[in-house]
């Protein structure tokens, strides 16, 4: 009697973690825009960013006009982006800063899937770039959407890697910082790989 109890014990065990694996496997991959590869903060950590919320580096009177359009240069062709100077203006204008300066040249796109290019991250790999404050608006992301990386803090962004959706994606609405969109290009955005360079990003 105790053999036939244990051998039913082992089956249910059995059936249950088969259900279990099968829920993980039918689940959506997660969006999310890994950023560092740091644990999750702590309760403790959370509590203080949120009484400590990040500010976007302070505009100056020169800047205050954010570009309208820029021109991501590639090693497999251009791609022209209108920028939403109003929507996310200190967003725009951080990332016209950087690439006026030259930051982005010589950078890679380090993540390629079905549904999205990310590039930008002065590492590479993408840990690397600082923060800055989120700026959600209500723009919708759709293909050819332009979007900042961030972990898993929603108000805080990262300062230099940036995205590029390649199919609709709403789940991102609201969530993510949505601060341009391809108008003319996304084919080169379509064939983009991993590795693949920014040879520089011009304003217009």
């Amino acid at each position: 009697m105790e053999k036939v109890i244990l051998f039913i014990m082992i089956v249910g065990v059995g059936l249950v973690s088969g259900v279990l694996l099968l829920s993980k496997t039918t689940q959506p991959q997660t969006p999310a825009f890994s950023l560092t590869s740091t644990p999750a903060p702590t309760a403790s950590q959370q509590q203080t960013q949120q009484q400590q919320q990040p500010t976007a580096s302070p505009i100056g009177p020169e800047e205050v006009l954010a570009p309208t359009q820029a021109v991501i240069s590639t090693s497999k062709g251009d791609i022209t982006v209108q920028l939403f100077a109003t929507e996310a203006a200190k967003t725009v204008n951080n990332f016209a800063q950087k690439a006026k300066s030259g930051f982005y040249k010589g950078l890679t796109f380090h993540r390629v899937e079905d549904w999205v290019v990310q590039g930008g991250d002065p590492l590479g790999n993408g840990t690397g770039g600082g923060q800055m404050a989120t700026e959600l608006n209500s723009e919708p992301f759709v293909v050819g959407s332009l979007g900042i990386a961030r972990g898993q803090d929603v108000q805080i962004s990262n300062d230099s890697q940036f995205f590029i959706t390649k199919q609709n994606a709403s789940w991102l609405n609201n969530q993510y910082t949505n601060f341009g969109k391809v108008i003319s290009g996304m084919s080169v955005v379509n064939k983009l790989q991993i590795g693949d360079k920014i040879l520089g990003i011009t304003l217009e």
